[in-house]
């Protein structure tokens, strides 16, 4: 693959469909089917594990004051909550 490209779904799911010899269709699904998962878990609050690769988790950000952009008006910006990765050992040493 080439430096700076971007790798759409669609993209991954043509490559494992070619490195497995299955359908496009059946590796879509499942690939939806588990990002589905991840994204379910993480909305009732768990951590999905995916060992040698890594974490997702749900973090929180605390509630603060900010400046409205364009006016030197000050707001309160609330606490919130949103998704986070943690790359795995494996994952850091295979990038580089």
């Amino acid at each position: 693959m080439a430096q700076n490209k971007t790798v759409s779904k669609a993209d991954l799911v043509g490559i494992v469909a070619d490195e497995t010899g299955l359908k496009k269709k059946d590796v879509k699904d499942v690939v939806d089917a588990m990002l589905e998962q991840v994204a379910g878990h993480l909305d009732k609050g768990a951590k999905v594990q995916l060992t040698g690769f890594g974490t997702f988790e749900v973090r929180e950000r605390k509630a603060r004051t900010g400046v409205k952009p364009g006016t030197t008006e000050t707001i309160k910006i609330p606490a919130s909550k949103y998704p986070a990765f943690k790359p795995g050992k494996s994952l850091k040493e295979q990038v580089k």
